[in-house]
């Protein structure tokens, strides 16, 4: 089977359609949503769907202190995220699924810093309501440093857009 055939006749070896490392900063800054995965106190896979920001190479996310995945973070900072073009305007069907290390941040220079970034990302209109939300008492920002990509597609890459055409 030739490369160019890969989506047109099968969808066997697909490892031309992975994402470039390239395309990971578009797809992450264009994207709304994560999911974010961490092992809860019990030792289960879990995870939960959230907002997030690209910046300064890695990935934040903003919660509160007390919620499992902030516990989980404290406890083993090794994470997982998973982030999709669905509900965006990039073309083709790109998906890519992050490891990365965790660090919860409360000091307020780096609240100071990342919490108006996350307001403007959430609520361009209303970035100074959503910034008086987000800067609660017990809320913290947690950086994932990203350190590797080990799955991902770019249906782009495929011929017929990996759909058989």
């Amino acid at each position: 089977m030739t490369p160019d055939r890969v989506g047109v006749t099968d969808l066997e070896d697909m490892r031309q359609a992975r994402l470039a490392v390239s395309g990971l900063a578009e797809l992450a800054t264009v994207a709304r949503e994560c999911t974010f995965l961490f092992t809860d106190a019990d030792g289960w896979p879990a995870g939960v769907t959230m907002s997030h920001l690209w910046a300064d190479d890695g990935v934040w996310l903003t919660a509160v202190t007390g919620r499992a995945h902030v516990a989980a973070v404290e406890r083993d900072p090794r994470v997982g995220m998973v982030i999709s073009n669905a509900g965006t305007d990039l073309p083709g069907r790109r998906m890519v699924r992050l490891k990365g290390r965790a660090t919860v941040h409360r000091d307020r220079a780096t609240l100071d810093r990342v919490l108006p970034l996350l307001a403007a990302r959430l609520a361009p209109a209303g970035q100074e309501r959503m910034l008086a939300l987000l800067d609660s008492p017990r809320r913290v920002v947690i950086r994932v440093e990203i350190v590797g990509m080990p799955q991902s597609h770019d249906s782009r890459r495929v011929a017929g857009d990996g759909r058989g055409s």
